[in-house]
């Protein structure tokens, strides 16, 4: 998000939270370090280069914990109210860039978890051109069991088994030079239960002390092609 609309929202958190009746229930975003979200040659990415229905990957905020980056290419829904799987409520206030079109989501599945992989991806964004006739287009659709969230509204499950929205990535846009931010996460975290699941795994992709170690500083953002070696298509 813009740094005005940063403060202003973060002015509203605590004007929120100061409401009895829901200062217990209502989940706020968790900030972790600022990391600037770089290309692989280490400069720092623009907006204006996302290409539109791309699916994009950086790790945040673990260095183990893939995310997604989409340009959706039109406004998403704003200030959508979205529930946890076992309950609190949380507001997702949309999209960030020239269009409010840019988010981000921990690309890991509420549902068991699937996430993409260096060597293979079941989930993945799907526009109207690479949606098969059987899903829902403009939709992150995982095949393990083929669930379903769209993007445009925080990530809110809309097809499958999965009990609750994407983790969205909370993410900040300098107008002034194009550049963008990943600072905080908002919704349903599932980062400890990851990590206890596939400690094994993570340790021979990330090495053994790395996956749990959080994003300081920058985070590479790369083309799902580039960064996993097949992507499934269901």
């Amino acid at each position: 998000m813009e740094r005005r609309e940063f403060i202003k929202m973060c002015a509203a958190s605590a004007a929120f939270a100061a409401r009895d009746v829901f200062a217990a229930a209502d989940l706020k975003p968790r900030f972790y370090s600022r990391a600037q979200l770089v290309d692989d040659h280490g400069r720092p990415l623009k907006a204006a280069r996302l290409v539109v229905g791309e699916n994009y990957i950086f790790h945040y905020p673990f260095e183990g914990t893939p995310s997604f980056l989409l340009n959706l290419g039109k406004p998403t829904v704003r200030e959508v109210e979205l529930k946890t799987e076992n309950g609190p409520a949380y507001q997702w206030s949309g999209g960030v860039g020239p269009k409010n079109a840019i988010v981000g989501y921990s690309a890991i599945c509420a549902h068991r978890m699937t996430y993409p992989t260096p060597q293979i991806s079941f989930i993945s964004y799907r526009d109207k051109s690479t949606a098969s006739r059987l899903m829902r287009p403009n939709t992150i659709h995982c095949c393990s069991e083929h669930s379903e969230y769209d993007p445009a509204s925080g990530a809110r499950v809309v097809g499958g088994p999965a009990p609750q929205p994407l983790c969205a990535i909370l993410l900040e846009y300098d107008g002034e030079n194009g550049e963008l931010y990943a600072i905080g996460t908002l919704g349903g975290e599932m980062f400890n239960a990851f990590f206890d699941k596939f400690e094994f795994k993570l340790a021979l992709d990330y090495g053994a002390d790395r996956a749990r170690q959080q994003v300081s500083g920058r985070t590479v953002v790369q083309e799902l092609q580039q960064f996993c070696k097949q992507r499934v298509r269901c």
